[in-house]
């Protein structure tokens, strides 16, 4: 714990640096205000429930357990239990008992959800394409390179830290 606290007091960010992180942070959020606003304005539901039924339709079987797809979602689990209540009550999925492990259950898209879907894509459609797209430019390639290795980067950051938390085995 030092060690970490001591790292964090030594690392300095350049102005630049500090200021390219709030303007992809502002980007993001300016995004999903836009497209959430968007789908309001539709009569359709937030986009988290387009995000949860798209990780659905596009799962093997288009069905998930609940904890993968939590994953997917970046939502907690509790988070995304609420989610599915709300969903699940509008008949856009089913929970299904999982039969290797009865504590876990598998979450699966039914029509009415692939239906939303479908009137939902539009929307978020026309918002990528009008504002997020644009703004890239040429540099289309570049930028989905770039940002995929930060996603890899900080998987893999997780993934060392998820191994170094798990006690050795004794053998």
């Amino acid at each position: 714990m030092a060690s970490a606290s001591r790292q964090m007091q030594q690392l300095q960010l350049s102005d630049e640096q500090l200021g390219v992180w709030r303007a992809f942070l502002r980007a993001h959020s300016t995004m999903l205000r836009r497209i959430g606003r968007d789908l309001e304005e539709a009569e359709l539901p937030p986009l988290a429930w387009y995000d949860v039924l798209a990780a659905l339709r596009d799962a093997p079987d288009q069905h998930l357990r609940q904890v993968e797809l939590a994953d997917l979602v970046l939502l907690s689990h509790s988070g995304l239990s609420r989610l599915l209540d709300r969903i699940e009550s509008k008949g856009l999925v089913e929970r299904r008992s999982c039969p290797s492990d009865r504590r876990s259950f598998h979450v699966a898209i039914t029509p009415g959800g692939l239906e939303l879907l479908e009137l939902m894509w539009p929307v978020y459609a026309r918002g990528i394409a009008e504002d997020f797209l644009p703004a890239l430019g040429d540099s289309l390639g570049e930028i989905g390179e770039t940002l995929g290795a930060i996603g890899a980067q900080c998987d893999a950051a997780r993934e060392a830290e998820a191994a170094e938390a798990e006690p050795a085995s004794v053998g």
